[in-house]
């Protein structure tokens, strides 16, 4: 992927995608997704949706989401403004990384993108204000299939940067099971 650096993470199948910026005198421009040069590196999605957030302040805490089979997505997410903190954790139960995750910092200025593969629970915190997220989807939001994991469960010991008191959520995220509590959803 001339135009990509493709990065591991601890857990092998979620993947780090920065995308090459081309500056000049007028500002820069990015090919942030190729379906061509992704496939070329082993990356086979076919993306159905786009999504856009905004979160006005800091410390506003999205997740931790996925969807079940048949409505389970892939994701491909990056920053457009602002900063996160962006996690994913594998519910892959045969996985040898099952309950386990990856924290990475998206921005704007670092211009990475977070590659969350189908059996993980997706969610973020916005480090700076006003910051936007946009993600790509393999399928189609399902209400029926949309299901989450607690964001604050121990067992995960996820370091988020804001103390649980400090987190702003939507009632529906301040409900989700813990992961000793969640049905076996992915293999």
């Amino acid at each position: 992927m001339s135009n990509f650096t493709v990065e591991a993470t601890a857990i092998p199948a979620v993947k780090v995608i920065t995308p090459k910026k081309f500056g000049d005198h007028r500002g820069f421009f990015s090919e942030v997704y190729n379906r061509k040069a992704f496939a070329e590196a082993g990356i086979t999605l076919d993306f159905v949706q786009d999504n856009h957030s905004l979160s006005a302040q800091v410390g506003t805490l999205r997740g931790l989401h996925f969807q079940s089979s048949p409505f389970a997505q892939d994701k491909l997410v990056r920053v457009t403004r602002g900063r996160i903190l962006d996690v994913a954790v594998d519910l892959r139960k045969s996985s040898p990384t099952f309950g386990q995750h990856v924290a990475v910092e998206l921005s704007a200025a670092n211009w990475r993108q977070l590659l969350v593969p189908i059996g993980f629970a997706h969610g973020f915190c916005t480090l700076e204000p006003d910051t936007e997220v946009m993600y790509k989807v393999t399928n189609y939001y399902s209400a029926t299939n949309d299901l989450g994991l607690a964001w604050d469960d121990p067992e995960l010991g996820i370091a988020w940067p804001v103390p649980p008191e400090g987190a702003t959520l939507s009632d529906k995220d301040r409900k989700h099971p813990r992961l000793c509590d969640l049905p076996q959803i992915f293999d």
